[in-house]
């Protein structure tokens, strides 16, 4: 398998359920992983409000909603759009090599 430099698999994107986060690790990074609208993306999975997982809650619009409190996270950009949470959540590069989706926990974008 072809790997690009500074990423490492996170899942087959046959593993991925439209609109459905998986939780993955990386590197001791816990890591959401989402398939919406045609593409992937992977967010951190700890909420910036409430230190719970992201990948627990509900995926609408490019956006992942934390369970506890409500808040949405854009998985394009990780800022939240509306309180509580007033910090983004890192987001990290994404590549799609055949039927594996690779991310990079050492470049945030």
């Amino acid at each position: 398998m072809t790997t690009a430099p500074g990423f490492v698999r996170a899942c087959a994107v046959a593993e991925l359920e439209d609109d459905t986060p998986r939780r993955v690790e990386l590197d001791g990074t816990a890591i959401a992983v989402v398939r919406t609208a045609g593409e992937v993306f992977a967010i951190n999975d700890v909420c910036s409000h409430a230190n719970v997982s992201l990948s627990e809650g509900e995926v609408e619009d490019c956006q992942i909603e934390c369970w506890l409190h409500g808040s949405s996270f854009d998985l394009r950009t990780g800022k939240p759009s509306g309180l509580p949470a007033t910090r983004p959540v890192p987001v990290y590069p994404v590549k799609i090599i055949g039927d594996d989706v690779l991310v990079s926990v050492t470049q945030e974008s």
